[in-house]
């Protein structure tokens, strides 16, 4: 019943995700063929528009030149009606007293039935110097589009007039010239707009006039206003109204008598109207609700069909459970520990999508369902830590002990910077219980995010490869694998990444693989897969293809784990760091001294500095093996050199007892030997030598810094 219910869910939810979606199309579709036409139908129009301005302008200079002889008037305006078959009407309106002896003069010729017509439009009745076309020219300056009307004693049809004031030779106004057109191509051109069957147009006046609509009786007899108020909607339609009288285009859903519409409207240029279509949505989405229809049967149909197989399937599986009841509790015990395996590793790629300066991969394919292989990673402290790891043997006993060493790994190196000690104590803590005698070959690694350099541990583990410039194995120290010897000593080693290096680590069930004929993969065909620049994804992906590739059709032989890390921190200063650690033993005092000299030697520093800088370490570091364990107890000092072009740092660290040697008082060297007290000389001489000397308990550890200007 579960799988029936989550069948039901999915295929309700992929339903409506295809309805929102195609919906979404649909509208868009509508949306484009609506603008579509508005677009087509606004330049027919302004075809007209710009037909009758031309026909004014292109008359204006001749009814200048006819001022002085107003009696020619009448055949400018008959010329622009000839001449324009768009132009039903015409006059060259005279302003009022501009000729003396003709006080008010307006010739109109009209298109009658059959020939042009003609009449004045210069009388009581008409008083043409009140009409808007008459007044907004001279007002404005220039031409003007007047409201639509029906001209009672000029065209006597429904029309608007496109007028401009026109000039004598002195600058004054003397006239109006005025093209008239019908607005019954309007009509029909607006209602050829058929973007759906059950949509219709409408035109309205810049001040809210219903120019053209499929109401008839709306039709100059109403605006827009007045329409609004008598509807359900008004908040929307109030709003359509203001955008449409504003000039604006666009779209808006209205909802009238419980019917949703959208309204997309657009202005007509110059002339002040706006151009809309409205579309109800059951005309928009009619053809998705059929398909809606059709799909909820078939996902009926496909419910009763998975209902039927669950029903033979549970038959079946009554019929077979003592058999395979045993068989399938295996099973949920090997998946769950392997999910709790994988659970463990980092498997989320890129691991770290906020950061520019590294590009990792990494991955994990066991042979059986759960395996000894590990690879684990994460940042602390802008460092990044990262290890890989084989148990040796299969099967669930491998899988605890990857558990057992990824849990070590972690815990220890959340407090502790040194892959030698990470190693060291996680060998320890290993050997003491490992009855079963199994070992782990691994390798630690801690990479400065901000210098490149990283420091490294081996513990029996195959050499990781290099890629720089060229691709070569990292030089390791073989060690003993974990858990093989409790005490057993493991040296640390340390390499800069510059730019674009990278390293890619893996276990060899990668070299080991073999194909049908028991040829193994080998280190050869691993380097030659690691040819080329390519994201670490992309070498992950290439790797194991070539290696399914090789591989074929023969049986996974060993667990494959493979994890590849690309240095891309740009801003990564250029420096060498050199590493030395030593026991609280004062025998080893020498390996100090020639430490200074190789890297004194490296920078051709003086023989004068190096004396002044091995004097300063030397009292820097016997005081460490003096004083910062308990007498009789083993401890490690880590002197580390930071080498830049201008400045060496040298970081004295210990895990002893808390000391700061800064904190000592001055030494006064101008008392005798017998009034200054013991001690305090040692600090005394590291500060004169040394640029500065800081001090800070970090982590269990007393780290002190002297850096030294070369």
């Amino acid at each position: 019943m579960l799988l029936v219910l989550v069948a039901a869910l999915t295929l309700e939810a992929t339903a409506l995700l295809q309805y929102f979606y195609s919906r979404d199309g649909i509208r868009g579709e509508a949306k484009a063929r609506a603008e579509s036409e508005l677009k087509a139908t606004q330049n027919r129009i302004m075809d007209i528009v710009d037909q009758t301005e031309a026909a004014v302008r292109n008359s204006m200079w001749i009814a200048q030149w006819c001022l002085l002889m107003p009696d020619n008037l009448q055949k400018v305006a008959q010329r622009i009606v000839e001449d324009n078959p768009v132009v039903v009407g015409s006059t060259v309106a005279l302003v009022p007293g501009y000729l003396r002896r003709r006080p008010l003069y307006a010739p109109y010729v009209f298109r009658g039935k059959d020939s042009l017509e003609f009449k004045t439009l210069a009388t009581t009745e008409y008083d043409y110097p009140s009409k808007e076309w008459f007044i907004k020219p001279l007002e404005t300056g220039r031409g003007y589009w007047s409201e639509p009307y029906i001209d009672h004693g000029g065209g006597d049809i429904l029309m608007v007039t496109y007028s401009m004031p026109l000039k004598d030779k002195d600058g004054c106004f003397a006239a109006v010239i005025t093209a008239d057109i019908s607005l019954d191509w309007l009509t029909e051109l607006v209602g050829n707009i058929k973007v759906y069957p059950n949509a219709f147009s409408m035109v309205v006046s810049r001040e809210g006039r219903i120019l053209v609509c499929p109401a008839e009786s709306l039709v100059m007899k109403s605006t827009i206003h007045e329409v609004v108020r008598t509807m359900d909607d008004t908040a929307s339609l109030s709003a359509l109204n203001r955008a449409m009288l504003a000039g604006e285009s666009g779209s808006l859903r209205v909802k009238e008598k419980g019917v949703s519409s959208e309204v997309f409207f657009s202005p007509v240029e110059r002339t002040g109207w706006s151009l809309s279509v409205v579309i109800p949505d059951n005309e928009i989405y009619s053809g998705i609700r059929r398909i809606g229809l059709m799909v909820t049967v078939l996902q009926i149909v496909g419910l009763l069909l998975i209902v039927l197989l669950l029903y033979l399937v549970i038959t079946n599986m009554l019929r077979n459970q003592k058999l395979s009841s045993q068989k399938e509790r295996i099973e949920g015990e090997l998946k769950i520990a392997s999910d709790i395996q994988m659970s463990m590793v980092p498997k989320i790629f890129p691991p770290f999508p906020e950061r520019k300066d590294i590009d990792m991969s990494a991955t994990i394919v066991p042979a059986k369902e759960v395996g000894g292989d590990l690879y684990d990673f994460y940042i602390r402290d802008e460092k990044l830590f990262f290890c890989v790891g084989d148990v040796s043997g299969k099967g669930i006993p491998a899988s605890l002990v990857m558990a057992v060493t990824r849990s070590l790994f972690r815990t220890l190196s959340a407090h502790e910077a040194s892959p030698q000690r990470i190693i060291t104590s996680m060998n320890d803590s290993m050997s003491e219980t490992n009855e079963s005698n199994m070992f782990v070959t691994f390798f630690c690694g801690v990479l400065d995010m901000k210098t490149g350099h990283m420091r490294y541990c081996n513990a029996g583990h195959n050499a990781p490869v290099m890629l720089t410039d060229h691709i070569s194995f990292l030089p390791v120290e073989p060690n003993l694998p974990l858990g093989v010897m409790p005490g057993a000593h493991f040296r640390e080693q340390e390499i800069d990444f510059k730019y674009d290096d990278a390293i890619f680590l893996y276990t060899d069930g990668l070299t080991e693989a073999e194909n049908a004929q028991h040829e193994l993969f080998g280190e050869e065909r691993m380097k030659a897969a690691l040819n080329g620049r390519r994201s670490a994804d992309d070498h992950m992906e290439n790797m194991k293809a070539k290696v399914a590739e090789f591989v074929g059709d023969a049986p996974q032989s060993d667990d494959l784990t493979l994890l590849f890390i690309h240095y891309l921190n740009e801003k990564a200063p250029e420096r060498r760091e050199r590493h030395l650690i030593l026991h609280n033993d004062i025998q080893q005092i020498p390996q100090l001294a020639e430490f200074i000299e190789k890297i004194s030697e490296e920078k051709h520093l003086g023989q004068s500095l190096a004396m002044s800088l091995n004097l300063a370490l030397e009292e820097a570091v016997t005081n460490v093996i003096l004083y910062a364990y308990p007498e009789g107890s083993d401890g490690l000092v880590d002197i580390e050199a930071l080498v830049r072009d201008k400045e060496l740092e040298f970081i004295i660290s210990d895990s002893g007892t808390p000391f700061d040697p800064t904190a000592a008082p001055e030494a006064d060297i101008t008392l005798g030997v017998d009034e200054r007290k013991i001690g305090g000389l040692g600090i005394f001489l590291v500060r004169n030598i040394m640029d500065s000397v800081s001090y800070e308990r970090k982590d269990g550890k007393n780290i002190l810094s002297m850096p030294k200007n070369i």
